[in-house]
């Protein structure tokens, strides 16, 4: 059970943080930003996210099929490689994580602002002009969560397989035992490229959304 005063130090902290995002979404606007301006910009960055994630799995993946393609050399050197891929890819999919989760935070803000300022309309025609907009931003919005969300859930199945190997390999560094990895590899290989073609369609969503916005 929590306790009264961790109650109330969540409530201060979200009070803080929501206090923070409203000065930030205040700042921007004195300069000329707003929040569809922001999301725009985020989901950019998302995008970018993304196709970096995207080479950063293929790296994996290229990584795991030298070592189970291995015929000599140092296996430390094999087993370090490995690690260093899947480290990268774990810093790459959190990063595309917490940048969906930026998206998210700003989509649910512009679109409860939008709303709120619907009920200010004095015009009819402009208001129903206006509510119709977002109405068809949000279905845009959604279809482009869902391709974000749909890549973002291929992520943790390969980063389990790819982290099962490692430690498998940390402490069986030895010819047969790379050998019964092959069939280990297969599965990855399945795995990253439903990963890659989801990330390219989400790529490709987040470039549309972004042009439907920039348009109006």
């Amino acid at each position: 059970m929590i306790s009264k005063v961790k109650l109330g130090f969540l409530s201060i902290l979200m009070v803080t943080l929501v206090g923070c995002q409203s000065a930030y979404y205040s700042a921007m606007e004195q300069v000329g930003i707003h929040k569809r301006d922001i999301l725009v910009d985020r989901v950019e960055d998302a995008r970018e996210s993304q196709e970096d994630a995207q080479e950063q799995f293929k790296d994996a993946l290229e990584q795991f099929r030298s070592v189970v393609s291995f015929n000599g050399g140092e296996l430390d050197a094999v087993y370090n490689r490995l690690q260093g891929e899947y480290d990268d890819s774990v810093a790459a999919a959190e990063d595309v994580t917490a940048r969906i989760k930026k998206v998210e935070q700003v989509s649910e803000d512009l679109f409860e602002e939008w709303a709120e300022e619907l009920t200010k309309y004095s015009n009819r025609k402009l208001r129903d002009q206006s509510a119709a907009k977002l109405r068809s931003t949000k279905v845009r919005y959604a279809e482009l969560l869902r391709s974000l969300k749909r890549a973002e859930k291929r992520m943790p199945p390969v980063l389990s397989a790819l982290q099962d190997n490692v430690l498998f390999l940390k402490h069986n560094l030895n010819a047969q035992a790379i050998g019964s990895l092959k069939a280990e590899y297969r599965g990855i290989k399945s795995n990253i490229d439903l990963l890659v073609r989801d990330m390219e369609k989400a790529i490709a969503d987040s470039d549309r959304f972004i042009k439907q916005m920039e348009q109006g």
